[in-house]
């Protein structure tokens, strides 16, 4: 059974490299934005390759909505820019060769007896200070997100932490003649 996926509870700020060996915090992938973080099953599985395609037009959306994207997978550098490379992607691919991810959150995939590095794949969202606010299994291809439940998911996670998701609102509008910027 996984563990540490409970919304509400803060992941920890792994530090794993790219395809080019390049370390990176998953904190200053995200920033003060949402963040969208896809554990992997790994680059063998052609469920990956599809949905990793169909992240391609969120990943567009991502970078005009406070949004990032990022994928961690249980595999080399090499294996991990394969995936890359052959869906197109442009975000942030980190390999998790020593299976840090997995073990943490406890998500090896046993039922997979030719992989033993496979991952249940799994889809976090996280509002800033990453923090779990929603936890999609996809072991099976369905129980991934659609783009459109993401958008929903994404939206309803700043309708609750931003004050001024809807400007319109008197207390959003004080707020705003309150900046020096706005005199």
């Amino acid at each position: 059974m996984s563990r540490n996926l409970e919304p509400g509870t803060t992941i920890p700020d792994f530090t794993l490299p790219d395809e080019n060996g390049i370390e990176h915090r998953l904190s200053e992938l995200q920033g003060d934005n949402l963040l969208v973080l896809h554990l992997s099953r790994g680059e063998h599985c052609p469920r990956e390759r599809m949905h990793h395609r169909e992240l391609l037009r969120f990943h567009e959306w991502s970078s005009v909505a406070f949004t990032e994207l990022v994928t961690i997978m249980p595999n080399t550098q090499h294996d991990v820019f394969r995936l890359k490379a052959a869906t197109g992607a442009h975000w942030t691919f980190l390999s998790d060769e020593g299976l840090e991810t997995r073990t943490h959150f406890a998500i090896d995939e046993y039922t997979d007896i030719h992989h033993d590095y496979a991952v249940v794949p799994h889809t976090l969202i996280l509002s800033p200070g990453l923090v779990i606010e929603k936890v999609y299994v996809g072991y099976w291809f369905w129980g991934r997100p659609s783009n459109e439940q993401l958008w929903a998911d994404l939206g309803d996670v700043l309708k609750r932490t931003k004050a001024d998701f809807d400007p319109t609102t008197p207390e959003a509008r004080a707020t705003w003649n309150a900046l020096p910027m706005a005199a």
